[in-house]
């Protein structure tokens, strides 16, 4: 058993809306967020900020919502999710985050598991998805829209309660009051609802900051969500800009990513591995499409290189050329393409890989890869400006304690551990321990230094007929790294060996099918035998293997004719695989593997 734990750099007393208030006491006039009206980036100043929030939780108050009761939130990533956030906070009620693609089922049942007494939806298309349940949910007394104008009626509905009751209303809140309660992604069966404090987003925000003012303090700091902030990866960056002051802005369509990034210049970014995949992938196809794929690639082994000599006593006089003129050929436009100012981004959710990670850092953008659960507030481990380690997970934030246990299992501990399940005191005593242990389920590694490394998942550990144990998740992670694989499970359970499902990106398959003179209408459903693919993809089964002992190696693959979606119940909102969903939709082609 190893066990580190590094030391808080704040001890907070704070509930989350006490930065919203001091920030305009303190700094009225600064430019805090910024959103977008008709196209064009908004200035909203601290001051402007606390008048908005007060006047929607005014209006909360006025219909009916009171201390501690449960206000859903189902919407994009934007800048009135924020907004009404906070003024649940303020009017000391309790946020209950919806994903914007949440079924009608899995509304229903986070609406009527929380016993939900406001709804806030975003769009027409979420009051159809409401519409469905309604009348399965008595609970429910008021229900808002967002593009109906309900930011608008709730400020005219508070206009009559005053700051004073409001304040104290506010004020009553104790910073171990419940502020949220975030449902998992359900991988393994209904979500539960994880109920996090006041303290607990405080806590993890304020220490994070603490420990990374590079990121977070630095004159001109700003950063762009995209991820759903009904995550809890997305949630603690929001709490942690409130508290930094970072200039934060919202986007809720990906597919305006880069123009909006290049309009709004972000200095930090916050993603998930597979955004940074289709961000390197994406550069590799337009360089090749355009005759200089040979110049990428030579420009990212000088860029990976690069990263890596700067762990090892720095990199030579004729490495600093190379890399000196690949910045001006590929590295600029890279940075460029996100906005030209982002130097730190964090990744989460899954693997980042290392290799992935020294080319970015080789190209002035450092990913600082983090680890944890919505049970622990978001990050439990993370790579610091100060304390970096790329291929690990990082080392316990300030506050935050790991331990490894006997069998491998990664247990974390600190004042960021949410206080257990809503209504499930069983399934809360069956992952928190009398010492305050969370058991993350996850398998890891201590290095000497206290760095973590994830290794896989203890449920789905994988014994083949020979008795050998296997982690899917290491190599499911190489896989998914290479340029033409979008997702893969692999299978072996019981059986003689090691097998795998993998599906194409369809964005890279286009680019695949020009760099290999196929018809561009030929479809994947007519490519899953087809040579030219499969021993490319060969290739990169050989990759993955080649980091595995012999008897963990992938002996057969088989394509799927279509990718799976998070639509088709494939994926949970964080796109990590419902594994169960998947076992059963394709066990003949599974069986097949193995006759």
């Amino acid at each position: 058993m190893r066990e580190i734990h590094e030391q808080a750099l704040v001890q907070t007393s704070q509930r989350l809306t006490d930065d919203v208030v001091a920030n305009a006491a303190q700094a009225r006039d600064d430019v805090l967020l910024q959103r977008m009206v008709a196209g064009v980036w908004c200035d909203v100043t601290a001051a402007a900020f606390l008048a908005q929030v007060r006047d929607v939780a005014k209006g909360l108050v006025a219909e009916g919502v009171g201390a501690g009761d449960r206000v859903a939130l189902m919407s994009r990533t934007r800048y009135e999710w924020t907004v009404l956030d906070y003024a649940i906070w303020f009017a000391g009620a309790i946020t209950v985050p919806i994903y914007e693609t949440s079924s009608a089922s899995q509304v229903e049942w986070i609406l009527s598991d929380s016993a939900t007494v406001a709804v806030i939806l975003e769009n027409e298309a979420h009051v159809a998805v409401h519409s469905e349940v309604a009348g399965r949910l008595p609970d429910v007394r008021r229900t808002y829209v967002i593009e109906r104008g309900a930011l608008d009626h709730l400020a005219t509905s508070g206009r009559f309660v005053l700051d004073a009751d409001l304040e104290t209303l506010r004020t009553s809140v104790d910073p171990d009051d419940v502020a949220t309660i975030i449902y998992t992604s359900g991988t393994t069966g209904r979500p539960k609802g994880c109920e996090l404090t006041h303290r607990n987003l405080q806590f993890e925000a304020e220490n994070i900051v603490a420990s990374a003012p590079e990121v977070f303090r630095e004159a001109g700091a700003s950063t762009l969500l995209f991820l759903p902030l009904a995550h809890v990866f997305g949630r603690i960056i929001q709490v942690a800009c409130v508290h930094s002051r970072m200039r934060l802005g919202h986007t809720p369509d990906v597919s305006r990513l880069l123009e909006d990034l290049s309009a709004f210049r972000p200095t930090f970014l916050l993603a998930v591995p597979r955004v940074f995949e289709k961000v390197y992938n994406g550069s590799r196809h337009k360089a090749i499409a355009s005759g200089k794929g040979s110049i990428f690639d030579r420009a990212a082994s000088v860029a990976i290189d690069y990263s890596q000599a700067l762990d090892s006593g720095g990199p030579g006089l004729l490495l600093r050329a190379k890399h000196a003129l690949f910045d001006r050929m590929v590295y600029s436009k890279l940075r460029g393409a996100m906005g030209g100012r982002v130097g730190w981004a964090v990744s989460g959710g899954a693997p980042l890989g290392a290799r992935l990670g020294h080319f970015f850092r080789g190209v002035g953008v450092t990913i600082l890869e983090g680890y944890g659960l919505t049970e622990t507030a978001g990050a439990t481990t993370v790579n610091r400006p100060s304390a970096l380690r790329i291929g690990t997970v990082g080392r316990p934030f300030p506050g935050a304690s790991v331990r490894i246990a006997d069998d491998g299992e990664v247990l974390l501990r600190g004042p960021h551990v949410f206080i257990g399940y809503w209504a499930d005191p069983e399934g809360t005593a069956a992952i928190l321990d009398a010492e305050g242990w969370l058991h993350s389920g996850d398998l890891g590694a201590l290095d000497d230094d206290g760095y973590l490394t994830i290794t896989g998942r203890k449920k789905e550990i994988l014994v083949t007929a020979g008795g050998k144990n296997v982690a899917p998740a290491a190599l499911e992670d190489r896989l998914r790294a290479h340029w033409l694989i979008s997702h893969c499970i692999v299978v072996g359970d019981a059986k003689p060996f090691i097998a795998a499902l993998i599906t194409i990106d369809p964005e890279s398959l286009a680019a695949w099918k020009s760099l290999r003179k196929k018809d561009s209408d030929v479809l994947m459903s007519d490519l899953v035998t087809d040579p030219d693919l499969i021993a490319d993809v060969q290739a990169a089964v050989d990759e993955a293997n080649s980091a595995v002992s012999h008897a963990e190696w992938i002996r057969k693959f088989r394509l799927l004719p279509a990718d799976w979606t998070e639509g088709h119940g494939h994926l949970t909102p964080s796109m990590k695989l419902r594994r169960t969903v998947i076992m059963d939709e394709f066990a003949e082609e599974i069986a097949g593997l193995y006759t």
